[in-house]
């Protein structure tokens, strides 16, 4: 017989949806489920979503194991396995270690998206582990020393940087964290400015403004002869723009 749940392992899911494309960084295009945790350590002010972050949303937030949560993944994916994408708020503050050991015993791929504010051991099963810093636009900080533990805990899993860029300080930060991890890849995308109240995803994008930051963000890696970046676009931002579920 199994070990029994304990409280502790319970996950609180905001949505989980899909299979639709991954819209963003290395993966950007993979047929994708998202499993999108509730509740997060960081208060990014251009957060995209709220409704997965501030506590006043905690009732939407369904407590599942992760024997529910993988039925569900399973359900939507008509049982073949694809890339499972992990974010949140932040998902690294639950215990996704059962879920992916369980996902991967049935062949599912799993990624993480997370700030690098928190460092688990289970980093080491996943596929890959995307560490998102946040710049100083979002008004966060960011600890040198635990984002290091997240890229130790990692071992051997693929770990890459993804770092969004609104203003000349951001592409400045972005800089310094390459030079702190020369060996991982970094992606670079445009902030959207745009972003969508937590209970109205219908809200427009300024997709010209989207796209004149990343002509000048290109124009900045080219001319700094920043050859390592790649810079991508959100690329379900210019699909779907804010609308949440796809």
């Amino acid at each position: 017989m199994g070990r029994v749940p304990t409280v502790s392992d319970v996950l609180r899911i905001s949505e989980i949806f899909g299979p639709t494309i991954q819209g963003e960084g290395a993966l950007i295009g993979v047929p994708t489920v998202f499993v999108r945790t509730g509740g997060c350590d960081f208060r990014c002010v251009w957060c995209d979503s709220l409704h997965a972050v501030n506590s006043e949303y905690r009732h939407t937030w369904a407590p599942m194991s992760a024997v529910d949560v993988m039925a569900e993944i399973r359900r939507l994916s008509g049982g073949v396995p694809l890339t499972v994408t992990l974010s949140g708020g932040n998902p690294a503050i639950q215990p996704m270690g059962d879920l992916i050991e369980m996902g991967r015993a049935e062949g599912y791929g799993f990624a993480i998206e997370t700030q690098g504010s928190v460092a688990r051991d289970w980093f080491a099963q996943l596929d890959m582990l995307v560490l998102s810093p946040k710049p100083p636009s979002s008004e966060m900080e960011t600890d040198w020393a635990i984002l290091q533990d997240c890229i130790d805990a990692a071992k051997d899993a693929p770990t890459v940087l993804k770092i969004v860029v609104f203003d000349e300080a951001d592409y400045a930060y972005a800089r310094d964290v390459a030079a702190r991890h020369p060996d991982l890849p970094i992606y670079l995308q445009p902030g959207n400015h745009t972003p969508p109240p937590p209970e109205d995803d219908s809200a427009t994008v300024d997709q010209d403004g989207i796209d004149a930051r990343m002509r000048w963000l290109v124009d900045r890696v080219i001319a700094d002869h920043w050859h390592a970046a790649r810079v991508l676009p959100q690329l379900h931002v210019m699909l779907w723009g804010n609308k949440r579920g796809v």
